[in-house]
């Protein structure tokens, strides 16, 4: 029998750890944040049960990304359990390992199952092992740029090109002929090995499918705000669809959205109201 998650450290920050932290305190789980020295006003430290300073005299980034600190940090504290959230080391096999060998529940995939699906080349032929239909696309690109043009050729135009492993949608490009693919990448080499698999339509390379509204105008309405595709603007998109609208499109007949009551708890304040002059 699994052992019951009392104590619970989100190793995330900002809204991710407080949605974690939300999720945590309706069973009553105890929650543990850790934060950066520049986030020590952030909210996700004062809304955890306990809160400790990771990676001392790091940048912000490298503080979160810190595993050896983490995992002090979860030894110190006690914790049955690590959320990862997403982004940082959610996708890092080596701090699943880290939380299996100090006998700490990972809330995620398996290590081999991050190596696996992190490459995409290994997930697209994994795929076909399991009869899964996939795109037609390639292996790792060849250095030589005329050998990529014969397999681009092959594929047939417009093409993705995309990194083979991690990347978040920075390696990736969409050729639409053969006069761009030099170019596109000469641009991508910086970014881990390259692939490249047969496009679909950009609205559904971008992530969205697009609504027409005669009070709205035109409205973008993503089918998976996770996509590396729409990963540059998927907050600024997430935070848009938060907010309610005024008033229904005419064109829908349901009842207008209300909000539900935030189930955070309201953090104390010592501001006083102010006096009023009347």
């Amino acid at each position: 029998m699994p052992k019951p998650i009392r104590r619970l450290l989100i190793a995330n920050r900002g809204e991710i750890a407080i949605r974690i932290l939300c999720a945590a305190n309706e069973p009553g789980i105890r929650t543990v944040s850790i934060y950066a020295h520049e986030d020590r006003f952030a909210l996700h430290r004062f809304q955890a049960d306990e809160s400790y300073l990771v990676g001392a005299g790091r940048t912000p980034i490298e503080a979160y990304l810190d595993i050896s600190d983490v995992m002090r940090i979860a030894r110190q504290a006690g914790v049955d359990a690590i959320h990862p959230g997403y982004g940082f080391l959610a996708e890092n096999p080596q701090f699943a390992e880290a939380c299996e060998q100090a006998g700490v529940v990972f809330i995620g995939p398996r290590p081999e199952v991050m190596r696996v699906l992190g490459n995409k080349v290994a997930a697209r032929a994994l795929a076909h092992s399991a009869g899964v239909y996939t795109l037609p696309a390639t292996g790792p690109l060849p250095r030589d740029l005329r050998q990529a043009q014969e397999v681009a050729a092959q594929l047939g135009y417009p093409l993705m090109l995309k990194a083979s492993w991690g990347g978040g949608g920075r390696g990736m490009r969409v050729v639409e002929s053969a006069h761009d693919l030099a170019t596109l990448i000469d641009g991508a080499r910086h970014s881990p090995p390259l692939a490249m698999m047969r496009s679909i339509s950009k609205s559904l390379c971008a992530g969205h499918t697009t609504l027409k509204s005669r009070s709205w105008g035109i409205c973008m309405a993503p089918w998976c705000t996770s996509s590396s595709a729409i990963a540059r603007c998927s907050d600024a998109i997430k935070k848009s669809l938060s907010k309610p609208r005024p008033r229904m499109c005419p064109t829908m007949s349901v009842t207008p959205y209300a909000p539900p009551l935030s189930p955070w708890p309201v953090l104390p304040t010592t501001r006083t109201p102010a006096q009023s002059n009347s």
